[in-house]
């Protein structure tokens, strides 16, 4: 790639802006890099929209190094403005609008934030790191969080993932996030901008916005509400959680090499349905006076959705062999962690769910479904 070393490159890490620093994965990050990185200024750049808020960056380790910004990645005279102001020297793009139902209900918001959005971040960082030269002396790096959804399904007997599998998305989601992917190569391989890429399976954890599965369970089984799940159950997914995810996001910043993607997977494959089972279990043993007691009865078969991705699964040898990266978490210890989160932070929950724009979604995207409450 021009301009590309193939050698590890370690960044500078000190001015980072972080794209979707108020979302699930972003606001998990910061804190983790506010942690690990006593030397590092975070400039946290984020849209607010229905996923993203700031009850998720509500105590902050050290919050004095982390400087919140509300706006648009699509703004390119902001973006340009903060690079250059704060010599960024490190982009961590997390900011993505991620959920496969939103994108089969509407599709244009993927493609306004995940490419069009993309893309006026390359060409700004490419404008003021090249083209102006304001860069740091050890190199800059943009680094892209990407999927394991661009892909595509595999059947029951198909390997994992590796990151030589060809690119087969088949959502719009995914297709969105497939063409950001090849975006930040184009301008690797065209203008030698520094990049690192990686592509995770699902995330879950704490500070998830509760229309994704495990939180969506957790929520209406502690409000007694029916849990629905699409299909036969058993579609299966590599779960993440998302702390081991943020570990390896800083691992390949410093340790990855130029113009390389790393796939991270939890080496967790249970189908969705055993992930419902399992959180019933453990809401029954953790609230023992439920009146919702045993909650696996809450459990609702409902229509599969359109093109529903059957299997994924990650070949994580590359991360491990080359710079020592393993999840920490299986499903058992990481779904309790995660459960125990959501009982103990009731405000959190609160304030999600009286968001008129989240009720209007879950009645729009389950109603459909059959699933009555």
């Amino acid at each position: 790639m021009a301009g590309l070393s193939p050698a590890a490159s370690e960044v500078n890490l000190k001015n980072i802006l972080v794209t979707g620093g108020a979302g699930f994965i972003g606001s998990n990050f910061v804190r983790y890099l506010l942690e690990v990185e006593p030397n590092i200024h975070i400039f946290n750049l984020d849209a607010l929209t229905y996923a993203g808020s700031l009850e998720n960056l509500k105590d902050l380790p050290d919050s004095k190094r982390h400087t919140f910004i509300q706006g648009d990645i699509c703004d390119r005279t902001l973006v340009e403005d903060l690079l250059r102001r704060h010599q960024i020297d490190t982009v961590i793009h997390f900011a993505a609008e991620s959920h496969v139902d939103r994108s089969i209900l509407g599709p244009a918001p993927f493609i306004q934030t995940n490419v069009v959005g993309t893309f006026a971040l390359l060409d700004a960082a490419s404008q003021v790191w090249l083209r102006e030269g304001n860069a740091s002396a050890e190199g800059p790096r943009f680094h892209h969080i990407s999927t394991d959804e661009v892909y595509g399904s595999l059947g029951p007997g198909d390997p994992p993932f590796s990151e030589v599998t060809p690119y087969a998305p088949n959502s719009p989601y995914a297709a969105t996030k497939a063409a950001s992917d090849q975006l930040v190569r184009a301008y690797g391989h065209t203008y030698g901008l520094p990049f690192t890429l990686t592509n995770c399976s699902n995330n879950y954890g704490p500070y998830q916005f509760p229309e994704k599965l495990i939180p969506l369970m957790i929520l209406n089984a502690l409000q007694g509400k029916p849990l629905p799940v699409y299909g036969d159950g058993m579609q299966v997914r590599d779960w993440l959680y998302v702390v081991d995810h943020c570990e390896a996001v800083h691992l390949v910043l410093r340790k990855g090499r130029l113009g390389e993607t790393y796939n991270i997977g939890g080496n967790n494959q249970p189908a969705n349905l055993e992930i419902v089972q399992e959180i019933c279990a453990i809401l029954d043993e953790l609230v023992p006076y439920s009146a919702h007691r045993p909650h696996a009865k809450l459990v609702q078969m409902v229509a599969d959705r359109p093109g529903h991705d059957r299997r994924y699964g990650m070949d994580i040898n590359k991360i491990q062999t080359e710079l020592g990266w393993k999840p920490r978490h299986d499903t058992a210890n990481g779904l309790r962690d995660t459960v125990k989160w959501y009982l103990a932070h009731r405000a959190w929950i609160e304030t999600i769910l009286s968001r008129r724009e989240y009720n209007q979604w879950v009645d729009q995207n389950y109603g459909e479904r059959g699933v009555k409450e």
